[in-house]
């Protein structure tokens, strides 16, 4: 079984105390931390590099869940393996010609490879890459349209998560956009196992309270099924 996950979108943080930002979100619960990186051409928004990437990893250990929405992925690999990047999940809209090699560059550079899909794109485009002789590691699904930050969650996106969970019953599978306390019992019973949230987290009062409800709720699904 595929162990919960609690990944802290640093998107939401206060960039410009992003080392104590990781630090706070290490220390309240949180397993990884999701690094949304934005090109400004695959989406609108302009987001961080491998710079920030390499800063940050001086002052954590933690796991650098990095999601690369850009065009060319293949670009990416060498800075962000040289800066410490954990996970490079990749947009299977760009790689369709590619990605096996995609895939293999990533594990090179000692990176684990996920595969993320936005809403309009059907789940079996990936079920190659999940059953590749060099598979990925982890698909994102996106509960909303990827690029900016504070959407609402998409839960007719579940179906895509159920048909994968049910076909790779160990696979890790991330979900992104509009997760938080009201949103995760949805996700986490159709079996989605990383959980990523930023504002639900960020934005709250006490944020290690909503780590540890994600959780929890992951888990309770987990034990159900």
């Amino acid at each position: 079984m595929a162990a919960a996950k609690i990944a802290p979108s640093m998107l939401s943080s206060d960039f410009a105390n992003l080392a104590s930002e990781a630090e706070r979100m290490v220390r309240l619960g949180a397993d990884w931390l999701h690094m949304d990186v934005m090109d400004g051409h695959f989406v609108p928004n302009l987001t961080l590099g491998a710079p920030v990437i390499q800063s940050l990893r001086k002052h954590t250990k933690a796991y650098l869940d990095c999601h690369l929405m850009v065009t060319n992925p293949s670009d990416y690999v060498e800075a962000f393996g040289k800066a410490g990047a954990s996970g490079f999940t990749f947009h299977i809209e760009v790689a369709r010609d590619n990605w096996k090699e995609l895939i293999q560059s990533i594990k090179a550079k000692g990176m684990t490879p996920g595969v993320s899909l936005r809403p309009g794109t059907p789940v079996e485009d990936v079920f190659p890459l999940v059953e590749a002789e060099h598979p990925v590691e982890l698909v994102l699904v996106m509960t909303v349209e990827p690029g900016f930050g504070g959407q609402k969650f998409m839960p007719e996106m579940m179906d895509k998560v159920r048909t994968l969970r049910k076909k790779y019953p160990s696979l890790d599978i991330e979900v992104d956009g509009g997760l938080g306390p009201s949103t995760i019992d949805v996700a986490a019973s159709a079996g989605a196992n990383c959980i990523v949230a930023g504002s639900s987290i960020f934005g709250a009062a006490d944020p290690g309270e909503v780590i540890s409800v994600l959780r929890k709720s992951v888990e309770v699904s987990q034990n159900k099924s």
